[in-house]
């Protein structure tokens, strides 16, 4: 776990100031509302969507969309995370999530996403993953952004590699998803790497 934020030095310190709004080219970014639980448990209650990520549960029960949204404020405030919805302009229709898991002491975070079912194969993630990595370099100012997916599931390393982040190892039986273990590809990208050319836009 990061060290509390207010005991470290002013020069090791994130930009965390306000909750971020991230346009793109098909998207808009933003942070979670309580209001929001019902489409979560919608979207996220598919058991497609959970097989393939590590810790959202099937089922998706009652009352874990809202007890999720609810630790947002907080972790971003003490700098541990930020997680924005991502949404469809100019309906608002919520389509799926993406967050920066955040270790202030070293300057890294880990990147995380999903897009519900039926969004698939219209690129979102890949967009919403690039946007994610530009504020966190840009305006966090971290050094370093990771991610991995499990080698069962390359459609998600495919977002990586689309991201030019490198592939940089194999994990074996990492994790347990439902009682089976897991392999993980894990993928990384510096603030000096080449990376895909900004979509973030600025109204």
């Amino acid at each position: 776990m990061p060290p509390d934020p207010g005991s470290m030095p002013e020069e090791s310190r994130l930009r965390m100031d306000e909750w971020p709004i991230l346009h793109t080219r098909r998207l808009l970014l933003r942070r979670f509302r309580p209001e929001d639980a019902a489409t979560v448990q919608a979207l996220a209650g598919d058991r497609d969507i959970a097989s393939t990520t590590a810790t959202i549960p099937h089922p998706y029960e009652d009352g874990v969309a809202e007890a999720w949204i609810a630790t947002h404020d907080q972790a971003f405030r003490d700098g541990k995370s930020v997680i924005l919805a991502i949404t469809l302009p100019p309906t608002g229709e919520l389509i799926g999530a993406t967050g920066l898991e955040i270790c202030t002491e070293h300057r890294r975070a880990e990147l995380g996403y999903w897009v519900g079912k039926p969004y698939w194969n219209n690129g979102y993630c890949t967009e919403a993953a690039g946007a994610m990595l530009e504020y966190g370099f840009e305006v966090l100012g971290l050094d370093r952004i990771f991610a991995h997916h499990f080698t069962r599931n390359p459609a998600s390393g495919r977002v990586m590699q689309k991201l030019n982040m490198k592939h940089e190892g194999h994990m074996r039986e990492h994790l347990l998803k439902w009682g089976v273990r897991e392999d993980l590809e894990i993928y990384g990208i510096l603030r000096t790497d080449p990376r895909p050319k900004p979509n973030l836009i600025h109204p």
